[in-house]
């Protein structure tokens, strides 16, 4: 893809995004204006990924977004009955009620090679890998603000899959970061077709909502 080609794809994401906040009343607007009170996220990287990967790719304002969007949806079907797995001991007003802190971390395909054999005994470098806080709900209950964990993004087989699967780099992180997510709230695609099924069924409506395409077509 070259430069200008990446810099309409994205600036056609941020369309949809804004687009999406823009379509909501002025409360809610300005509830996520003031971003600390809905979700707190933290961006790291590993030395070998230069400033200019993070800037173009992984700016806070965009993942945020996306993000909010995943949490606002997970909410909505909360009130709708959904148990979180991960969550299901901690009451859904206090659930609902807290800021959630995420931390994203960046590498490259070595550091995400041997973190995939150390999580999960596959000795090759994946797209994301999800650690969940796994806090008992006691001390949550106590926390301010509720940590879901940490997702480490490998962003080489990002673009390597982006480029394979005829997607932008920015859809596919923005669907990797709703899939993550999830992750951390406790779904599992891996446990059987059902749950599969259910976990693509809500990143397909929380990316439908940010105005980005089903990622499974």
């Amino acid at each position: 893809m070259s430069p200008a080609e990446h810099n309409d794809t994205d600036n056609h994401l941020d369309e949809n995004i804004n687009s999406r906040f823009n379509n909501n009343n002025d409360e809610k607007l300005a509830a996520f204006n003031n971003d600390e009170n809905l979700a707190t996220l933290d961006i790291s990287a590993a030395d070998s990924i230069d400033d200019e990967i993070l800037k173009t790719f992984y700016p806070r304002e965009k993942l945020l977004k996306v993000m909010i969007a995943t949490l606002e949806n997970i909410d909505e079907r909360i009130n709708h009955g959904l148990t979180l797995p991960y969550f299901n001991d901690i009451d859904s007003e206090i659930w609902q009620e807290k800021t959630k802190a995420l931390d994203i971390y960046i590498t490259d395909t070595v550091e995400g090679q041997e973190l995939n054999l150390e999580a999960r005994g596959k000795d090759y470098a994946t797209n994301i890998l999800s650690y969940p806080s796994d806090l008992p709900a006691a001390i949550i209950g106590l926390m301010p603000t509720l940590p879901l964990g940490e997702l480490v993004i490998c962003h080489a087989v990002v673009v390597r899959e982006a480029t394979e699967q005829k997607k932008t780099v920015a859809q596919h992180i923005s669907h990797l970061l709703i899939h993550g997510i999830l992750h951390l709230l406790g779904f599992d695609h891996e446990l059987g077709q059902a749950e599969q099924d259910e976990m693509e069924s809500f990143e397909i409506a929380i990316l439908a909502g940010l105005g980005l395409p089903n990622p499974y077509l």
